[in-house]
């Protein structure tokens, strides 16, 4: 039942409700502005390289310093908002890391530009950590499942949009155009999220309890089906983001030679991935997930064969179908930790968050070397074997017992 005016700020928010729109709104945008300042450099790692003299590999740093600020802050900065607040945390790093964006336009070094680089992804951690719980804490559970859609959709969107935007402005300008650019959209879309959040009405301050944190942490380590998830992030998205590092370089190099606004527009089939993962989870509650996760890691590997030739068209439709496979394992691997972790009593989610952006991290430098050493076939290899791993445990995990509660 809907609430009274009076009532409104009682009781959680529905659907249609003006408070569910803001509360969207707001979300919607810090989901935009996170991705679209996390990843917008990918599009300019070959400028880089040229600018600083810099590997393809040495070039991908200012991506992974960036995810693996982000994987070190996500589990303390979950304990942080207990205290200051679930609203206070997003606003200040959403202006925080729209504020580090700016300043990154105007760095002298690549070293300063990967000490910012850092930072934001340290101050975006503090949105990823939160977000997701002040949804569940302000929406009621009957709109939840939509309101959890629009907010993953500015991820997204927001994925595709650095990319593009850091691509056209790059061809108009130069990588610092480019970066004040996204930056300066980052700080609109915190004011956006800043003048329509609605203040927190059911979050129930918690002190720091750092023990009971890592015991939670610790324990979610005891379970080996919760283990070789977070083994599935980790390796999907070190294959993820070694595609989208790397193909940039290939693509502007013969025998391709593509101009640069030509690379940037095929950053749009990321969109294939909202798409996978809206329809990989409707497939689970129809299939599950142990007959679901094989497939998709499937999938991501038609997709990485289907680059491997020199043609344009291979390349596109290998790249649409890695994405979507990649999208819809990630759907359906995080979508298994929450469960068995809330079963477990452990804290699932955001260790799930930190194993996948340190994939990032680690993976993607990793998979410069191989570009370094062997061209797009290096890179063919080691991402193969990186999705070859995550079907090896989607198998196991087909025979993975319930969890029992502790």
């Amino acid at each position: 039942m809907r609430s009274s005016p009076a009532q409104s700020t009682a009781l959680q928010h529905l659907h249609g409700t003006p408070g569910f729109r803001r509360i969207t709104l707001a979300l919607f945008a810090s989901g935009l502005a996170t991705f679209t300042t996390l990843y917008c450099v990918q599009a300019l790692l070959p400028a880089l390289s040229t600018r600083f003299g810099l590997t393809p590999a040495e070039s991908s740093l200012a991506v992974s310093l960036g995810t693996a600020g982000l994987a070190v802050g996500v589990i303390p900065l979950t304990a942080l908002s207990g205290v200051v607040g679930r609203t206070s945390m997003m606003t200040a790093s959403l202006f925080a890391a729209a504020v580090l964006g700016i300043a990154q336009a105007f760095s002298p070094t690549f070293a300063v530009l990967l000490i910012l680089r850092a930072l934001q992804g340290l101050a975006l951690a503090g949105l990823q950590a939160t977000a997701m719980s002040y949804l569940a804490e302000e929406i009621d559970r009957r709109s939840l499942g939509f309101a959890m859609g629009l907010y993953i959709a500015g991820n997204g969107i927001g994925g595709m949009a650095g990319r593009l935007i850091a691509s056209f402005v790059l061809d108009l300008s130069n990588w610092r155009w480019a970066l004040a650019v996204v930056g300066v959209l980052a700080l609109l879309c915190a004011v956006v999220f800043r003048i329509n959040i609605v203040p927190s009405a059911h979050f129930v301050q918690s002190p720091p309890r750092v023990r009971h944190l890592a015991g939670a942490v610790g324990r979610a380590f005891t379970d080996s089906g919760l283990v070789r998830l977070f083994a599935c992030g980790f390796l999907l998205m070190g294959c993820f983001v070694t595609v989208y590092n790397y193909l940039g370089f290939r693509l502007l190099r013969p025998p391709f030679a593509l101009a640069p606004v030509v690379v940037g527009l095929i950053f749009v089939v990321y969109l294939a991935g909202s798409v996978s993962s809206t329809v990989a989870g409707r497939l689970v509650d129809m299939l599950g997930r142990p007959r679901m996760l094989p497939v998709t890691a499937l999938i991501t590997l038609a997709g990485i064969a289907l680059m491997l030739p020199s043609n344009i068209v291979f390349v596109v439709i290998g790249l649409i179908v890695t994405t979507t496979g990649f999208f819809a394992a990630h759907s359906v691997a995080s979508g298994w930790v929450g469960p068995r972790a809330a079963t477990l009593n452990v804290q699932g989610p955001a260790v799930y968050l930190f194993c996948y952006y340190l994939g990032s991290s680690i993976g993607g430098s990793l998979g410069g070397l191989a570009y370094g050493a062997n061209g797009w076939s290096g890179v063919t290899i080691y991402v193969g074997a990186l999705v070859l791993g995550v079907l090896i445990l989607a198998f196991t995990l087909r025979k993975l017992p319930q969890a029992q509660p502790r």
